[in-house]
C-alpha cells in the first residue's frame, strides 16, 4: 500500500458558513468517490482558505463527514494579487494501492480553473437549473 497525496480545490460563491460546508463536503465527497477511499484510508488532511473566508473552519465539514480520528488542519492560503477569491484547498495523504498517474485530483467551480494541467476536471452545474 503507497501514500499518496490529492489535492481537491472549491470556490465559494458567498462566506457563508452553510455554503462554505456543503461546498467543502461536496469536495472531500468527491475526491473518495474518484479514488475509492474509505475515511479509513485518510492519513491527514490540510485545508486551506483564502483571507476572504471566515464563516467556519473547513476541516468542520469533514468532521461532520465522520473524519472525527483523522488528524485535520486549516491555514491561511497566502494573499497574491489576482489570485482567485473564496477558495478552499486540501490536500489528503491518503494509503492507496492506486498508481500515482491514476489519482484524481478534484477541482470544483470557479476552483477549477486553478490546475487543468493536474486534474480530470470536474464542472459541477449550478444548482439553479440555470
Amino acid at each position: 500500500m503507497a501514500v499518496r497525496a490529492i489535492r481537491g480545490a472549491t470556490q465559494l460563491d458567498e462566506d457563508v458558513r452553510d455554503h462554505l460546508l456543503d461546498r467543502v463536503a461536496e469536495m472531500v465527497t468527491d475526491v473518495m468517490t474518484s479514488n475509492g477511499l474509505e475515511i479509513d484510508d485518510f492519513i491527514s488532511v490540510v485545508f486551506t482558505a483564502t483571507s476572504d473566508l471566515h464563516s467556519e473552519f473547513p476541516a468542520y465539514a469533514a468532521r461532520q463527514l465522520g473524519f472525527g480520528e483523522v488528524p485535520l488542519i486549516c491555514a491561511r492560503e497566502l494573499e497574491i494579487a489576482g489570485s482567485m477569491p473564496r477558495v478552499v484547498r486540501m490536500m489528503a495523504h491518503v494509503e492507496t494501492d492506486l498508481p500515482r498517474a491514476d489519482i484524481t485530483h478534484v477541482y470544483l467551480h470557479g476552483a477549477a480553473a486553478l490546475r487543468s494541467d493536474l486534474t480530470r476536471t470536474r464542472s459541477v452545474p449550478d444548482q439553479s437549473g440555470e
